[in-house]
């Protein structure tokens, strides 16, 4: 078996060994092993997830051979939440896997307490698990995330200049700089060590050799890069390369910026009854942060003055770059340990969700009727989400999915276009309709599930798993709609 550092090389770099520790801690529970449910978790054991219990009464058919990729011919006829399971464990030897051969429905009425036991599971907010429901239907599919509250301790913004400290190292990272020889006759090591640490070694012989001063001159930020260059031993050494591109960080102001001062020097600093939500100790909505955003300003102050030596919490992450795997990690740990020492008891993004059961029987009624007029792709986006919930009443009452059996298309369409108008009426849109060839579409599907869309329904899914178990990048809040017609997607709010 590959080693777990070099097997999930890649996803380090990205969430780190703390967020792979808490991957390979989590449990996983799929309820109904379709073809999106199947690539939902096809994704999270390739990921290095710890446990997955599939749960699913039904049998392999002929026709789930043309869309769920984790059976073959020689399944038809066994229980598919057996051979699913017996595949995905095929994929990662380090997940346990198992199954139960019974249909979710008893298993939620009878028993909701099973589900307990997992950390992520499609079912039970109440018993406070996770839940991600995740379904395809024809060329369209949603993914929705529900649970009352989460935590995000790494939003890990899209855009952020990272907070690497090379003009102001602190002792752990200074002292692993040190550990490396830039010298060294090994060209495999040479070319791999980061050029964090490169700049580091490189910022510290200068400022001994300068007074303890730094480059700060045209003609002094010319000499250091030459003396990069100088270390360059190929032409091929990218991460000498990078280093030479980063070397405006260290050449950097140490402290805070003039924005943040600005900011921490805020009059408005002071709460009285007028102040909003964020600088006192109202309501938290969706994304906002904990503390109060007052005591965050004053905490930041007090860490500035005294543990920072005149520094902001560290952010933490760091970017990817060429090094050796095990360089790249270590580098990593001293960051992440840093930034928890600074960071973690000052400020955590906490973020809210509504539950399906508020957004289904009463969603936000300003939000849905602008989604209906929207001229753009939102009233199409709005349009697969109501025909989506329409197809599920129309079962209920019809015992059939519109569209589902050959004959009879124009009734179902008919009776398509009356359970829609119905279910818009219920959520008080009356007089709204869907147009009419989005009401063909959707008969046309059939109930089908593509697995090209399943593949995507179920990434989307994964990714957002993902995010609530390491905690993370910040997990989308609203449903996640996918136009397959279009190509398009959008995340309605409701």
């Amino acid at each position: 078996m590959a080693e777990p550092k070099t097997k999930y090389d890649r996803q380090l770099r990205i969430w780190g060994e703390q967020g792979q520790a808490a991957l390979e801690k989590a449990s996983i529970c799929l309820l109904n092993c379709g073809p999106t449910g199947s690539e939902t978790l096809k994704n999270l054991v390739l990921g290095g997830v710890g446990s997955i219990t599939v749960i699913d009464g039904s049998k392999v058919e002929v026709g789930d051979l043309g869309n769920n990729f984790m059976v073959d011919e020689s399944s038809v006829g066994q229980s598919k939440a057996k051979c699913v399971c017996a595949f995905l464990q095929e994929l990662n030897d380090a997940v346990k896997a198992k199954f139960i051969e019974e249909y979710p429905e008893a298993l939620i009425e009878t028993t909701p307490s099973f589900f307990s036991q997992f950390t992520l599971v499609v079912a039970l907010r109440e018993a406070n698990v996770m839940l991600i429901f995740a379904r395809s239907y024809g060329l369209t599919g949603f993914v929705r995330i529900s649970l009352k509250e989460h935590s995000v301790i790494e939003s890990k913004p899209d855009h952020f200049l990272d907070d690497l400290r090379l003009n102001n190292p602190w002792p752990e990272l200074r002292r692993f700089a040190e550990s490396i020889d830039l010298d060294t006759q090994d060209s495999v090591a040479h070319k791999h060590t980061p050029y964090v640490l490169i700049l580091v070694k490189m910022a510290e012989q200068w400022a001994k050799s300068h007074g303890g001063s730094l480059p700060s001159t045209r003609e002094e930020k010319k000499e250091f890069k030459d003396l990069l260059k100088a270390k360059m031993v190929a032409m091929d050494e990218d991460n000498y390369k990078e280093a030479i591109e980063a070397s405006f960080k260290v050449f950097a102001p140490r402290g805070i910026s003039p924005d943040l001062q600005q900011i921490l020097n805020d009059n408005r600093a002071e709460v009285d009854s007028n102040s909003s939500d964020f600088w006192g100790d109202g309501g938290c909505s969706e994304g906002s942060f904990i503390p109060s955003g007052i005591s965050l300003l004053h905490s930041n102050l007090e860490f500035i003055a005294n543990q920072g030596g005149g520094e902001a919490p560290l952010e933490g992450s760091i970017p990817d770059m060429t090094s050796s795997t095990e360089l790249y990690v270590n580098l990593q740990n001293i960051y992440q340990a840093k930034a928890e020492a600074d960071f973690l008891s000052i400020e955590q993004r906490v973020c809210r969700y509504r539950s399906i059961e508020d957004e289904f029987n009463s969603p936000i009624l300003p939000e849905l009727q602008k989604y209906l007029t929207d001229e753009d792709y939102s009233s199409v986006a709005i349009g697969f989400y109501i025909l989506i919930r329409a197809v599920d009443r129309f079962a209920a009452n019809y015992n059939s999915f519109p569209g589902q059996f050959d004959g009879g298309m124009d009734e179902d369409i008919s009776r398509l276009k009356t359970t829609a108008v119905g279910l818009l009426s219920d959520l008080g849109c009356n007089g709204s309709t869907l147009t009419e060839d989005l009401i063909n579409e959707m008969c046309r599907f059939g109930a089908s599930e593509l697995h090209a869309v399943a593949a995507f329904i179920g990434g989307i899914a994964s990714q957002e798993v993902i995010k609530l178990i390491t905690r993370q990048f910040v997990p989308m809040s609203g449903t996640f709609v996918f136009n397959g017609i279009d190509h398009k997607s959008q995340l309605l709010s409701l």
